[in-house]
């Protein structure tokens, strides 16, 4: 009796097939993979995952003046969404827990080496100073009573690039699963938010730098930081687009963080921030409870 109820049981299960998606969202390509029952079926659900990645978007994007982070202004206390306040809540406890290490008051030292990368010239010293001057975490007042948010000195300013992604990842899975698709991978640049694994297999094959073949997994998200694409060489020096928040001198490391969690909305911070403090970072992440693999670019 109990084979009989299997096989009625798995005959009764619909077929899914596997569907890809693409689209360009917070600068970047955003692919969707996912096994739905039809084409009909697929587009529905792809489309409110790509309508969520829009929403934050405009609440994150720090390119947008009418994006809800930009309304932010310095020494006025301002009411924020649920999103923005989420991830900057997130952020500024992973600030607090790597001693800096992940700031999202880095903007003026970061558009320092944006600036570097594209006229070969290093930052100088008076004009590193000075934005470093405009870089500190703890010049945010979160109260979460009331959802505000206060800038507490002038200049400094809120720039989500290094968690924004992640956070919409996860949004993106919460928001297929809601249309139906339960087993699917978001891929937004370096960061990879999964749901269940594809049929019959044990997990989504994911390829993990520094490791050899294809790790399969499921129900978590990946997020990958390095400078094997976008860097400068100064002086014979190789400078990585990420910058020390606290030296505010681009990173020469020259290695690349994989972080594995439960959320995007961890582990994308985290391979900034392990980045930035190298092998220092792997109690760190121990305490995280997230898996850290470091790989040499």
């Amino acid at each position: 009796m109990l084979a009989a109820w299997l096989t009625i049981s798995l005959m009764n299960q619909p077929m899914l097939n596997r569907y890809t998606f693409t689209e360009i969202h917070m600068g970047g390509e955003v692919r969707i993979t996912l096994y739905a029952e039809s084409q009909s079926a697929a587009d529905r659900a792809a489309s409110a995952a790509y309508k969520r990645f829009a929403e934050l978007e405009q609440i994150m994007s720090d390119y947008r003046p009418s994006s809800e982070v930009r309304q932010i202004k310095p020494l006025t206390p301002t009411i924020v969404s649920e999103d923005l306040f989420k991830v900057i809540q997130q952020a500024q406890e992973i600030s607090r827990r790597t001693n800096g290490a992940f700031d999202i008051t880095a903007g003026p030292v970061v558009q320092l080496w944006r600036n570097a990368r594209k006229t070969g010239r290093m930052p100088g010293p008076i004009e590193t100073r000075k934005a470093l001057n405009l870089v500190g975490y703890e010049n945010l007042l979160l109260n979460a009573k009331n959802r505000e948010i206060t800038i507490q000195k002038a200049g400094v300013a809120i720039d989500l690039g290094g968690i924004a992604k992640g956070y919409a990842a996860d949004e993106a899975v919460k928001a297929l699963r809601a249309n139906g698709v339960k087993s699917a991978l978001v891929q937004a640049g370096g960061d990879i938010a999964i749901s269940d694994p594809p049929p019959n297999q044990s997990g989504w094959s994911v390829q993990i730098p520094g490791q050899l073949g294809f790790t399969p997994l499921a129900n978590c998200a990946v997020s990958t930081s390095g400078d094997s694409e976008q860097f400068v060489v100064i002086d014979g020096v190789r400078y990585s687009h990420i910058v020390d928040p606290r030296t505010g001198i681009g990173l020469t490391n020259q290695f690349t963080a994989t972080v594995i969690a439960e959320q995007g909305l961890l582990s994308d911070p985290l391979a900034t921030a392990f980045c930035v403090m190298g092998q220092s970072g792997v109690h760190i992440a121990r305490d995280f409870k997230v898996q850290l693999i470091i790989s040499s670019d």
